[in-house]
């Protein structure tokens, strides 16, 4: 497989990037409480739609986890959690940081997880480094990756006007984009994902940038 040059300048970003990173973001969700909710709602869905399906056993996929961080999260929650990040200097720090915990190297694009593996996949703001014409092929995997029943739970910055699909941002690591919610929970319709539910929370003062969040969850059919 030809990995695309965004993927390999993203990788060596981060990898450059990591130590600090992780230093800087170590408890990112102390102070988001309506994060937090939708992590344990997230949890308890991913929970519930296991209960009694073949093939379905609640384990979940946190794409783009970095240090690992919110991996560890979910398996507080009492989700079989595992993390995959395309960086292995990130790789590298969540397995010191989180010894019990699995991590492993890989690309969203191209998952290695047998079809159907999966009660839940998390992508915490690691769609924003894909290009537009890229993330329709993300999208596919996650559903590939995700038994029936399974979610989504995907997390992201929004475009200012949402007549405006996409909008690229300054990122202190690496080029990135903005998506408007209704264009992305369009493609997650087109790639089988049906939304449940959306949370969209304003900027805060204290936020280093000034755009909505936006956190989806989907359901695979």
């Amino acid at each position: 497989m030809v990995e695309h040059a965004a993927l390999s300048a993203t990788r060596e970003a981060y990898d450059a990037a990591a130590p600090a990173y992780a230093e800087l973001f170590s408890d990112t969700l102390r102070d988001r409480p309506l994060e937090r909710a939708m992590l344990g709602a997230f949890a308890e869905v991913v929970r519930a739609s296991g209960d009694g399906q073949d093939g379905q056993d609640g384990q979940v996929a946190d794409l783009g986890c970095g240090p690992g961080y919110v991996t560890a999260h979910l398996d507080e929650l009492g989700l079989a959690a595992f993390g995959v990040d395309a960086s292995p200097a990130m790789i590298e720090l969540a397995r010191q940081a989180y010894p019990g915990l699995r991590f492993e190297v890989g690309s969203m694009a191209a998952l290695e997880i047998g079809d159907g593996e999966l009660g839940g996949v998390l992508s915490r703001w690691s769609i924003i480094h894909t290009p537009p014409h890229e993330l329709p092929a993300v999208l596919a995997e996650f559903h590939r990756v995700l038994a029936p029943g399974g979610h989504l739970l995907v997390g992201f910055s929004a475009t200012e006007d949402p007549s405006h699909p996409t909008q690229v941002f300054d990122h202190a690591v690496a080029p990135a984009y903005r998506w408007s919610p209704d264009h992305l929970a369009g493609l997650l319709r087109k790639a089988g994902l049906v939304e449940v539910a959306r949370m969209v929370c304003e900027p805060q003062p204290t936020d280093r940038r000034q755009f909505q969040e936006v956190q989806l969850l989907a359901r695979k059919a």
